[in-house]
């Protein structure tokens, strides 16, 4: 495993990052998720994803317990808030009376005194910036986290967030966008930006939900269990991915993954961690195995001429919109 700076800050994250989304407290049962987080730590892998609105509130709980017995010291623990956590009209959003209540109640789960990066999962159109900069400046001055980052905001946000964060004496030092060698909205406007503020990205499904690990064949029924297995045990269509198109070039990648002795996951991943400005790839797993595998792709420096034919062969399928940035939320 190697470690980079996460943005400008002084602390280091190993770049592959542990992520429990729909994995902990919904997928997988406790022994599961902790035999899979101790074999993180085994990989080297000393970052911790999750948010508090997964599975309801379970995966925090989940990973806490993971962690019980591990040096507070020797892993860094991110967690977010923005979704719903309960039925209230107040459980939600990035208001001073959501952040200060979920922060307490995220701590209390994953069984800490503070959490390392506390990120805003979106951005929230119903609440001033202002209210929601001065919310984590405080929980940072409490030490209840060390730094504040954000999620799916565009690079008008994040300038904004930026700014107040630097009136407020605090430093926002990352971005956590969705980005893949199918999903690039990011690279025009968002990693410049980030590059010159000094935020690092945490990348999530850098495998494009499963569909860079080439298990899914066009023509062909979706594997066992598969997130995109239909009822008929037939291949999900209503996935922006799962187009012949994309499907076919997908596996045309897998001569690429072999001759850099690479997996198919371990290729997406080490695609996502030539970008300089992204501090880590966040990796999921149901079984310690997966992991082994896509460890692989730590440190590895990918050949120029490699990443010219990967180019050749994505290009005509890759998403590149800036305005896709935060696709998940909408805007009033």
């Amino acid at each position: 495993m190697e470690y980079r700076k996460l943005g400008s800050s002084g602390m280091y994250i190993s770049e592959l990052a542990y992520g429990n989304w729909v994995t902990h407290g919904e997928q997988i049962e406790q022994d599961a998720a902790t035999a899979c987080v101790r074999q993180a730590l085994d990989l080297g892998i000393t970052t911790f994803d999750t948010a508090d609105a997964y599975a309801g509130n379970r995966a925090e709980m989940s990973l806490g317990e993971a962690l019980t017995d591990v040096r507070r010291e020797s892993v860094e623990i991110f967690t977010k808030v923005y979704f719903p956590t309960g039925d209230g009209r107040n459980d939600r959003g990035l208001s001073r009376k959501h952040i200060m209540e979920s922060i307490n109640g995220s701590l209390k789960r994953l069984q800490t005194d503070y959490v390392d990066l506390y990120q805003a999962h979106r951005y929230d159109y119903e609440t001033p910036l202002e209210e929601t900069m001065q919310a984590f400046a405080d929980i940072v001055r409490a030490g209840k986290a060390l730094y504040i980052g954000v999620s799916e905001w565009t690079v008008d946000e994040i300038r904004a967030g930026a700014a107040l964060a630097r009136d407020l004496g605090i430093h926002l030092i990352s971005n956590q966008p969705q980005y893949s060698l199918l999903w690039r909205v990011i690279e025009k406007e968002v990693v410049p930006a980030c590059e010159e503020l000094g935020l690092g990205q945490i990348c999530w499904s850098p495998m494009a939900q499963g569909v860079l690990t080439g298990k899914y064949v066009p023509g062909q029924a979706a594997p066992a269990a598969s997130r995109f297995t239909g009822e008929d045990g037939k291949l999900k269509s209503d996935n922006r991915y799962l187009t012949e198109d994309i499907l076919t070039r997908v596996q045309q990648l897998k001569p690429l993954a072999a001759d850099a002795a690479l997996s198919m996951p371990a290729l997406a991943v080490a695609w996502v961690l030539q970008n300089p400005n992204v501090s880590a790839a966040i990796v999921g797993a149901s079984r310690p195995d997966q992991l082994i595998d896509t460890a692989t792709a730590a440190g590895v420096k990918l050949d120029p001429a490699l990443l010219a034919q990967v180019d050749d062969i994505m290009n005509p399928v890759v998403e590149r919109d800036p305005a896709k940035v935060e696709s998940f939320t909408t805007r009033p």
